[in-house]
């Protein structure tokens, strides 16, 4: 790690995203310091797909690869360390962390993901990412004709329901409360013979964190193979708010179309501003902000 603090650009996140960014302006020759705790959100994933030229390598086998070809340019820099505070002043970034070095930087990248709030059901952290999955494009193919369940409610469970039913006949909702649907939702539902179960989950009981039984409050268990769930999340960082970036409603970064936040000098990539999550999404977005944050400084410098 140099010993200069000041860079040109602090990449905060040094997962997908964050490496993809760094690529594009380590391409311009920009001097980058990448910033990451090393703790991904998909640390658990047996394998990742829907990725051309990657799928069905692990995450951790993707992210090393990129990042061991980012280092190759010369001008982008990564050090293993939580960012945990940061300020603005007169045009510049102040970035400190965990190990108690400030580093300072004109563009600042938030490339750090969200952080999924697990609920109050034993077993269920366990199996997340491996048995119990967010989305049918990364993990559907692989637990295809399975009896699937889908933790959820209202119209994510209904969203979900009609994505999963085109991969397994075998399909139910579990609310985990009472059932939230509306009268066209239910008959829809039933037309497909998606089954709704409203008892209170308590236990996912697994192996290595691959799903056996769901056991329900009232003492009764049901065999699944495999779970879909839509969690609540925070972000995963807090120097975006600390900063002044506004969030949507559903707690997303809020970005422009060049993935610009509502903070001058501040941009966001991957899951903590877009939607839909993957790997192949959080790349595209990264390596645009590279190229939209070189293209600032261009118009500066030029």
């Amino acid at each position: 790690m140099q010993a200069n603090t000041n860079f040109e650009v602090i990449i905060i996140g040094g997962s997908y995203a964050g490496l993809a960014a760094a690529m594009s302006l380590g391409r311009s020759l920009r001097k980058v310091l990448i910033i990451d705790s090393g703790k991904p959100c998909n640390r658990q994933t047996p394998h990742s797909h829907n990725f051309l030229t990657q799928d069905g390598k692990t995450p951790g086998e993707i992210s090393e690869i990129a990042k061991s070809q980012v280092l190759e340019y010369k001008t982008v820099n990564f050090v293993e360390d939580k960012a945990i505070s940061g300020f603005k002043n007169e045009g510049k970034f102040s970035i400190s962390t965990q190990s108690g070095v400030t580093y300072t930087t004109g563009k600042l990248v938030f490339a750090t993901g969200i952080k999924d709030i697990m609920p109050n059901i034993t077993g269920f952290a366990d199996c997340w990412g491996i048995s119990v999955v967010h989305c049918p494009y990364c993990h559907g193919y692989e637990i295809r004709n399975e009896k699937t369940g889908i933790i959820a409610n209202g119209e994510r469970a209904f969203h979900l329901a009609a994505l999963v039913k085109n991969l397994t006949k075998d399909v139910r909702v579990l609310t985990n409360e009472p059932a939230s649907f509306s009268a066209d939702q239910l008959i829809k539902l039933k037309e497909n013979k998606v089954a709704i179960v409203k008892k209170k989950i308590v236990e996912v009981e697994h192996e290595n964190g691959y799903i056996n039984n769901i056991i329900f409050e009232d003492g009764s268990k049901e065999k699944y193979d495999a779970l879909y769930a839509a969690l609540p999340f925070v972000q995963h960082n807090g120097i975006p708010d600390e900063l002044g970036c506004e969030l949507d409603d559903e707690g997303y970064i809020q970005v422009d179309g060049m993935y610009k936040t509502a903070v001058d000098g501040v941009y966001a990539c991957g899951d903590n501003c877009i939607k839909m999550r993957s790997l192949a999404n959080s790349v595209a977005s990264g390596t645009m902000v590279g190229a939209f944050v070189n293209m600032e400084l261009v118009k500066e410098q030029f």
